[in-house]
C-alpha cells in the first residue's frame, strides 16, 4: 500500500513594509492658509519650525526660491529629519529631493567638490517637453489571418473609430503581437504612437459597459475619443541634470545609471548640457525645476565644503540647500576657529535659520502614540503614561526605541498588548544615556585608556 502523497504547505506572501523612524511622516501637517495643525500627517509639535517649513515650501512650489539655504538647528531629537522629510513629502514625486549625511562626501571615491556638485545637480530637474503623433480611438474590429499551412507571415486590419470618424488600418507582423500582448478586444479604447508603435489601452469604451463577460473588477471605462484618429500629443518627461550628465559622459550612455559607479565627470560635459539646456530653454522646449538637497549633519563638512557651498548657491541652476544641525558653538571643520553650529559666519548670513523646540510631556505623548500605531502595537494607557514620563526623563528617542523591544516581551507571556511590567523589563535591560554616564563615573578605573581622572587631576591643578 502507497503512502498518500503529501501536499506542500502553501504560504501566503505578504508585501514586507519595513518601519523606519520617520515612516510615520506623511507631510508637514499644514492646512490651507499654511497653519499647522496640531497633530496631522505625523507631525506633531514644533508649530513655528513647520509654519516657516510651510513658507519655504510654497516658494519653492511656485519657483520663487532657488539658490537660497535654509539651516534647520535645534536639539538632538526636536524633529530636524521628519521636518525635511515632510517637506519631501509634501512637495511630491515632480520635484527633485535629494538626501545627504554630510559625513558620506568623505567616504566616496571622488573628490569632496564632486560629491557635493553631484549632488547639486541630482536635484535640479529639467522637464523635456516634446510633441508626439499618436493614433487614438475605439477599436470595433480586429481580424488577423493566419496561413492555412502554418508558415508564413501573419496579416490583418484593426478597425478604429471616434465619435467624428472611422478608419481600418492594415497590421504587420510586429502590430499583431503587440495587440495580443496587450490583449487588445474589440470595444477597448487605445493609443498608438506613430513613431515607436507603441500600443497603450486606455480603457474599455462606455458603449460596451454591459458586456459583463468582458468585464472584469478592475475594469475601467473611457469615453470614445473624439475628432479625428490622428493627433498631436505633448509628451513630457522630468530628468535631473545629474541623469543627463551621466548619460553624456559614459560610453553605455543610460545604462550606467544602474551601474552606480558614475565616478567624476568632466566639468566640459556639464558645460555643454547647460549650454544645450539654456537652448531649450530659450526655444520653450525645456523647464528648470529647481529641487531641494537636503544636508544632515552639515557640521561635519568641513572648510572647503562650505566654501565650495557659498560658490555653488550663487549659481543661476542652484536647488534650495537645506542643513541641519545639532551642535551650538563648535569649531568650524578644518580649522581652529569657532562658529555657531560649526558652520562659518559668512554661509550662515546667507542661510534663513530655523529653530525647533524640545518637546513638552504632552507632545511625546503623542508622538508615542503614533509610534504604536505605525508600529502595529497594543499598549495599556498605564504603560503609555510610563513611557512618557520616561521619555520626558530621559530622551524621546529612547522611549520610541523601548516600543518594539516591550512588545516583543509581551509576546513572550503571550500577551496581546504591551503593559507596565513589559516596560519595567526592558527600562532594567537596556540602559539611557544618563544612567550609562553614571555607570562610567563609579566604574571608569575598570576601563581601559580611562581619561577621566586626568580631567580631575588637571582640573585641581
Amino acid at each position: 500500500m502507497t503512502a498518500a502523497p503529501k501536499i506542500a504547505d502553501v504560504k501566503d506572501l505578504t508585501r514586507i513594509e519595513r518601519i523606519g523612524a520617520h515612516s510615520h511622516i506623511r507631510g508637514l501637517g499644514l492646512d490651507d492658509s499654511l497653519e499647522p495643525r496640531a497633530i496631522s500627517q505625523g507631525m506633531v509639535g514644533q508649530l513655528q519650525a513647520r509654519r516657516a517649513a510651510g513658507v519655504i515650501l510654497s516658494m519653492i512650489r511656485e519657483g520663487k526660491i532657488a539658490g537660497r539655504a535654509i539651516l534647520i538647528a535645534g536639539q538632538p531629537g526636536t524633529g530636524k529629519t521628519a521636518i525635511a522629510m515632510g517637506m519631501a513629502k509634501a512637495l511630491g514625486e515632480e520635484t527633485p529631493f535629494t538626501m545627504l549625511a554630510a559625513s558620506e562626501i568623505f567616504s566616496l571615491e571622488m573628490s569632496k567638490t564632486e560629491a557635493l556638485m553631484q549632488a547639486f545637480r541630482r536635484s535640479i530637474g529639467v522637464r523635456i517637453r516634446e510633441e508626439a503623433e499618436i493614433i487614438e480611438g475605439e477599436v470595433t474590429e480586429i481580424v488577423i489571418d493566419r496561413p492555412a499551412s502554418g508558415a508564413g507571415a501573419k496579416s490583418g486590419k484593426l478597425s478604429l473609430k471616434t465619435t467624428d470618424m472611422e478608419t481600418v488600418y492594415d497590421l504587420g507582423v510586429k502590430m499583431i503581437e503587440s495587440l495580443q500582448k496587450e490583449k487588445v478586444s474589440a470595444g477597448d479604447v487605445i493609443t498608438i504612437d506613430k513613431a515607436t508603435g507603441k500600443i497603450s489601452k486606455l480603457g474599455r469604451s462606455f458603449a460596451r459597459s454591459r458586456d459583463f463577460d468582458a468585464m472584469g473588477p478592475q475594469t475601467r471605462f473611457v469615453q470614445c475619443p473624439e475628432g479625428e484618429l490622428q493627433k498631436r500629443k505633448e509628451v513630457v518627461h522630468t530628468v535631473t541634470l545629474h541623469e543627463i550628465d551621466v548619460i553624456n559622459s559614459r560610453s553605455q550612455g543610460f545604462l550606467a545609471l544602474f551601474a552606480g559607479d558614475t565616478g567624476e565627470i568632466k566639468p566640459e560635459v556639464r558645460e555643454q548640457i547647460d549650454t544645450k539646456v539654456a537652448e531649450w530653454r530659450e526655444e520653450g522646449k525645456a523647464d528648470l525645476v529647481p529641487g531641494v538637497l537636503f544636508i544632515d549633519e552639515v557640521h561635519m563638512l568641513d572648510i572647503e565644503c562650505f566654501s565650495f557651498l557659498n560658490r555653488a548657491l550663487e549659481s543661476d541652476t542652484a536647488p534650495v540647500v537645506i542643513m541641519a544641525t545639532n551642535r551650538g558653538i563648535t569649531t568650524i571643520r578644518g580649522t581652529t576657529y569657532k562658529s555657531p553650529h560649526g558652520v562659518p559666519l559668512d554661509l550662515l548670513d546667507r542661510a534663513l535659520i530655523i529653530m525647533t523646540q524640545p518637546y513638552v510631556e504632552k507632545e511625546i505623548r503623542q508622538i508615542l502614540n503614533i509610534r504604536c500605531e505605525e508600529e502595529d502595537i497594543e499598549m495599556t494607557e498605564d504603560a503609555k503614561e510610563l513611557l512618557t514620563r520616561i521619555g520626558v526623563d530621559t530622551s524621546l528617542r529612547y522611549s520610541i526605541h523601548m516600543i518594539t523591544a516591550a512588545a516583543l516581551v509581551a509576546a513572550k507571556r503571550k500577551s496581546p498588548e504591551v503593559d507596565v511590567q513589559d516596560i519595567r523589563k526592558v527600562y532594567t535591560l537596556f540602559v539611557d544615556v544618563k544612567r550609562s554616564t553614571q555607570f562610567l563615573r563609579e566604574y571608569q578605573q575598570e576601563y581601559m585608556f580611562s581619561e577621566m581622572q586626568e580631567d580631575v587631576q588637571m582640573a585641581e591643578a
